[in-house]
């Protein structure tokens, strides 16, 4: 069990925040360039020294309502071409339900009623894209970590995987977090966002908020996920999509 600390007075996005706004890769293209891919290499290395000085379990920052941004861009893509997904955002996601299996003991089927109807949390937090931007929203959903618990995860279990229903270019979007970030207390399925159902544009019926780590974490569209043992034969093998295609860090954190 993750016990919550305060944040410390130094914080993730003071000591890495400058380095992910000298990046030039967008959350929603790929740039092939060899100085792209080295910054990537070093920020990911600053990430992990950054986390053995100050812990996994810290919250990431929360704001008051008046900190909210007027405009919050959309980052990856704006809709999914996923014919089902399509088929639910027509009915309002009425028959839609989250698929919760792989090493699992219970394997679960949540309409969106019933991730509504669950005990939820509300986060006004700021969201950081890789391309450089950054906004603060208002996200709420159950919490993940309940969720996987009444799932009931195999002890091989080790990695929560998001498969969404958007793709690039046919290659669909998926990625991953490991069971600290999972348990995390901030860690969400947002159904609502801004005290409104969440958008198609911004993932609708849920995405994930992974509030410790950079946007291109933030899975939206998200339908199934699967427990595993570890990465290995999942696509390209890295853990999630910008990770296989542009060489992006696994672990994100700010």
């Amino acid at each position: 069990m993750i016990t919550p600390r305060n944040t410390p007075a130094i914080t993730r996005r003071g000591l890495i925040g400058a380095g992910a706004g000298l990046l030039v890769a967008g959350c929603d293209r790929v740039d092939d360039l060899p100085e792209v891919r080295d910054g990537l290499a070093e920020l990911g290395g600053v990430h992990q020294r950054v986390q053995r000085l100050l812990g996994r379990n810290a919250l990431a920052r929360e704001y008051g309502a008046g900190a909210m941004s007027p405009m919050f861009r959309t980052n990856g893509n704006t809709e999914a071409g996923d014919p089902a997904w399509r088929q639910h955002l027509a009915e309002g996601f009425s028959r839609w339900a989250l698929q919760v299996g792989g090493l699992v003991h219970r394997p679960l089927a949540l309409p969106l009623s019933a991730l509504q109807a669950m005990p939820q949390r509300t986060q006004i937090t700021r969201h950081d894209c890789v391309e450089g931007w950054s906004a603060i929203g208002k996200w709420q959903g159950p919490r993940l970590g309940p969720i996987l618990a009444t799932a009931g995860l195999m002890p091989a279990a080790r990695y929560a995987v998001f498969h969404c229903a958007d793709d690039f270019g046919g290659d669909p979007y998926y990625e991953s977090i490991d069971l600290i970030d999972a348990f995390h207390p901030q860690t969400i399925l947002a159904w609502k966002m801004n005290d409104a159902p969440l958008q198609a544009q911004h993932g609708a019926p849920v995405r994930l908020r992974v509030e410790r780590q950079l946007g291109y974490k933030q899975a939206k569209y998200v339908m199934r996920i699967e427990l595993r043992e570890n990465l290995a034969g999942l696509y390209g093998g890295k853990g999630g999509y910008w990770e296989d295609a542009a060489g992006y860090q696994w672990y994100a954190g700010i």
